[in-house]
């Protein structure tokens, strides 16, 4: 996928679920944590650093908290 479709899509929810071929469970992805470079995406984690080409990512989603975040709030 396009770094820069990815780094929009971050920086406009703040966090995002991504598929990455080489992974079988969905990464979460933070602002915070998250370094979206041309070709490669490196995330933090707290016991060391993932990296990760972009064009491994598969699939992208917004990260869901809440009712309101489905459309199922008041």
């Amino acid at each position: 996928m396009d770094a820069s479709t990815l780094q929009s899509k971050l920086e406009e929810a703040g966090e995002i679920m991504v598929a990455v071929g080489e992974f079988e469970e969905p990464l979460e992805l933070h602002l915070h944590d998250t370094e979206i470079e041309e070709e490669t995406i490196t995330l933090e984690l707290a016991d060391g650093t993932l990296e990760f080409d972009a064009d491994e990512v598969t699939g992208v989603w917004h990260h869901c908290h809440s009712l309101d975040d489905y459309g199922l709030g008041d």
